[in-house]
């Protein structure tokens, strides 16, 4: 069995579709999905998908690339974690690639949710992109990760190097592959792929966006994770069981799920 760690089956044009998108699931043995918030005004509706299913599981956060929307504050993220479908705080972390200008507010915003963290033991999506040395610092300053008293967590639709990849393990987070690594043009991120450890790799989707390959450029959604994983077992030389049960055994682990 396969889950996703990291879907966005909320947004409208997976919503619509739920009930099929939920049968694929089942039929690529798709056991379980983690629906990941990305602002507060929307956030009622992916804890409600969480509440209606018992395989639905949801986070609380904002998203860095949401310039103009409500900024969260610890106490607020702390309040609405409280419920026990929430397994995480985020998505969060520092994106230089879509804003430019002053993103001090970014950076801010980043602690705000390493603090809430902290705060509620429960781990952080880390989303990084062209930012990983900002990535990595503030983490440590602020504190994230088991070494510092923090929590564990994830580096979600990872694409950077193998060695930020080695410090974010270092910290204690797991590093979890989309779609992007089954990519014929992804050589370097599925040589980083190649080197981790199959105890510290998730897998998701981040649908609706980066379908894997058969379904490059095509809609993303949950059931989709089977062919991350078919791939990553392909690409260590492993059985597709063994990539299914321990990436299983990882998310299940790191969000405090009962198996």
């Amino acid at each position: 069995m396969f889950i996703d760690s990291h879907c966005h089956i909320d947004f409208p044009e997976l919503a619509a579709r739920l009930p099929e998108i939920l049968a694929k699931m089942e039929e690529n043995k798709v056991t379980h999905a983690l629906c990941v918030s990305v602002d507060l005004p929307d956030f009622p509706r992916v804890l409600a998908l969480a509440e209606q299913y018992p395989h639905i599981y949801a986070s609380v956060g904002v998203h860095p690339d949401y310039e103009d929307t409500p900024e969260p504050t610890v106490e607020q993220l702390v309040e609405l974690a409280q419920h026990s479908k929430i397994v995480a705080i985020g998505e969060t972390g520092l994106d230089y690639y879509r804003l430019t200008g002053d993103l001090e507010w970014q950076r801010e915003r980043f602690r705000t949710h390493i603090r809430a963290s902290r705060a509620t033991r429960k781990p952080l999506i880390i989303h990084t992109r062209s930012a990983s040395e900002d990535t990595i610092r503030i983490m440590r300053e602020e504190g994230a990760g088991l070494e510092a008293g923090g929590v564990a967590g994830v580096m979600h639709c990872f694409t950077e190097s193998l060695e930020v990849a080695r410090a974010a393990i270092e910290m204690g987070f797991y590093i979890s592959f989309s779609g992007i690594v089954t990519f014929k043009s992804a050589k370097e991120l599925q040589a980083v792929a190649l080197e981790l450890p199959l105890e510290r790799i998730l897998i998701e989707t981040d649908s609706p966006y980066l379908a894997p390959m058969p379904y490059r450029g095509k809609m993303n959604e949950p059931g989709y994770v089977a062919h991350v994983g078919e791939f990553l077992a392909k690409l260590k030389g492993v059985s597709v069981e063994q990539v299914a049960e321990q990436t299983t055994s990882n998310f299940l682990s790191l969000f405090g799920i009962d198996r």
